[in-house]
């Protein structure tokens, strides 16, 4: 197989890996959650996943959503106490069995009642007991030779991320102004700073 082969064999089956995603009535009940969230939305995962976690926390900041990643291991030194009563957690964990990302929300309720979002390619898993709603990503096989790359399962999380905080903007009625007065720099500040300027 070429590298050219290699490549596309990798970009199909990343692109199969999303559209195989089953959307059930969970993933609405997660969007209406984050949308009347009163507090802050906190995102955590560990390695690839909390990379990805990072960025959905990033989406929502720039989408009006108020929204922060905590890193699990960093959770139980200290970190734990930017939980707050009102937030919601959305934890991400391809196995559902990453044992920091379970002591994190354990911790975290033994704080304050909260809602746990999860996404996780594994419904029968000690994440399902601890989610107020689990989204299930389906099992997915990793393109890489050895099969143990996270590539789809990340590509897939990504993608569940991205499609909750466009959901949660049109629930919540984002409009160019809203996210010009978030995001004043670079190109899409640009696309946006007209609307703001309108209301200043």
């Amino acid at each position: 197989m070429t590298v050219r082969d290699r490549i596309v064999q990798v970009l199909q089956a990343e692109a199969r890996a999303i559209v195989s995603v089953v959307v059930t009535p969970e993933y609405e009940r997660a969007a209406h959650y984050l949308a009347a969230c009163r507090g802050k939305v906190v995102t955590m995962g560990m390695g690839k996943a909390g990379l990805v976690a990072r960025k959905l926390a990033a989406t929502l900041c720039s989408t009006k959503t108020p929204a922060v990643f905590l890193h699990p291991g960093d959770a139980a030194h200290g970190d734990l106490g930017v939980i707050a009563p009102q937030d919601v957690i959305v934890a991400f964990s391809t196995s559902g069995k990453t044992a920091e990302v379970i002591e994190a929300i354990d911790a975290a309720r033994c704080l304050y009642a909260l809602k746990v979002i999860g996404v996780s390619s594994y419904a029968d898993t000690p994440f399902r007991g601890r989610c107020d709603v689990l989204l299930e990503m389906g099992v997915i096989d990793e393109p890489c030779p050895l099969g143990l790359t996270p590539s789809a399962s990340s590509t897939v999380m990504l993608a569940i991320g991205d499609a909750l905080a466009i959901a949660v903007m049109e629930l919540k009625g984002v409009d160019r102004r809203d996210f010009g007065m978030r995001h004043r720099g670079g190109y899409l500040g640009a696309q946006t700073r007209h609307a703001v300027e309108v209301v200043l």
